[in-house]
Formats: C-alpha cells, sequence, structure tokens
C-alpha cells in the first residue's frame, strides 16, 4: 500500500471518528431534553381523552403493561379519583391510505369512550387529515360511545353499512379509525379487569 493512500485513510479515518464522537456527545446532550418533550407529548394526548376534570392522579406515571392482541406489549395509561381507577387509555392502530394510523383512545370503567386523538399519521392533506381536531370535529363523534351503541355491525362507515360519516373523497382513512376505535373497545371489554386492578 502506498504512503498516499494510508494518509488518505488514516484522515478518513480521523473524520468518521470524530464525527462519531460528535454525534455520541450530542446525543447525550440532548438525550434529557428529547425525554422531557417526549413527555410533555404524551401528558398532551392524555389530557385530550382523559380530561383533567376527571381524575386526581397523572395518567403518565400510573401505568400497567398487558399485551395486545398481536402479542405487543401495551401500555395502558390509568386515571384516578380518590385511588379508584375510572378510566384508561392506550395506543391503537388502524389502516389508513398512506398507512398506519396511530391513535389514543380513553375509555370509561363502564367502557365509555372518554376521548380519541390522533398520535401520528401519513393521510392526504385535504382528504385524510380531516381525522385531526384542528382540521374537523369528525374524530370527537366518538365521545360517549360505547361497543353496543352503536351495534357492533354498525361500527364501520355509511358506506359499509355503518353509523358513521365517511369524508368526500376519503372513505379508507375513516374506515381504519372507526375498526381502530372498535377493535379498541374489544380489546377494554376483553382485558378490562387487567387495566382496571391495582397491580
Amino acid at each position: 500500500m502506498s504512503p498516499r493512500f494510508l494518509t488518505h485513510g488514516l484522515i478518513l479515518g480521523a473524520f468518521c471518528l470524530g464525527f462519531g464522537v460528535l454525534l455520541a456527545v450530542t446525543n447525550r446532550l440532548t438525550a434529557a431534553d428529547i425525554a422531557a418533550r417526549a413527555l410533555e407529548d404524551r401528558q398532551v394526548s392524555l389530557s385530550q381523552v382523559l380530561p383533567d376534570a376527571i381524575h386526581d392522579n397523572n395518567p403518565v406515571t400510573d401505568t400497567v403493561t398487558l399485551t395486545d392482541a398481536e402479542g405487543r406489549p401495551l401500555t395502558v395509561y390509568r386515571a384516578r379519583a380518590q385511588g379508584q381507577v375510572i378510566g384508561v387509555a392506550y395506543e391503537i392502530h388502524g389502516p389508513g391510505y398512506a398507512g398506519q394510523i396511530r391513535l389514543m383512545l380513553g375509555v370509561g370503567a363502564d367502557g365509555r369512550v372518554l376521548g380519541v386523538s390522533v398520535l401520528a399519521h401519513k393521510e392526504t392533506p385535504g382528504l385524510g387529515d380531516k381525522i385531526e381536531t384542528r382540521k374537523s370535529d369528525w374524530i370527537l363523534r366518538f365521545t360517549h360511545l360505547t361497543l353496543g351503541h352503536p351495534p357492533r355491525e354498525k361500527w364501520q362507515v355509511r358506506k359499509d353499512g355503518g353509523e358513521f360519516d365517511q369524508f368526500t373523497g376519503a372513505t379508507i382513512t375513516p374506515r381504519g379509525v372507526v375498526a381502530a376505535v372498535r377493535d379498541g373497545l374489544e380489546l377494554f371489554a376483553a382485558r378490562r379487569a387487567e387495566m382496571l386492578e391495582d397491580h
């Protein structure tokens, strides 16, 4: 190997090492800020589905971990009033037009929907993004519904014979959200005791 190639290799190696150290230091310095921001985001999403007025604890720190229908870990956030669990919240997922839609579902101890909020999606702007409350109030229609009201077979968009409106030009997005909420309520019905009991 010629000295010229060796020199270039050493220079390249030094640059790679330097950038690696810089990335590691930056990651260490920003880790606490990133974690704090993630906690703030989680508190905001939980407050949309577990209204502050109904509980006297911090659901972010009152959790239990279960498994979902696919066997994946599921963090359940619990809202308490005077020590009693009166509601829970957890992530649900539905198929959208452009990928998975991530939602947070809040459910009261009696099985009523306390709220649904969108955590992340890649739906088409102006069509599928109407699931966001800043674009439309469509997602608020789930509040106070239960697995039996409407009946299970009516937990579909109108185009499929159900009771939920779809958006003009965008049926796939609301279809995925309706199915996700229905499945989330079925999960609550099946795992209610585990979600509400003290651990």
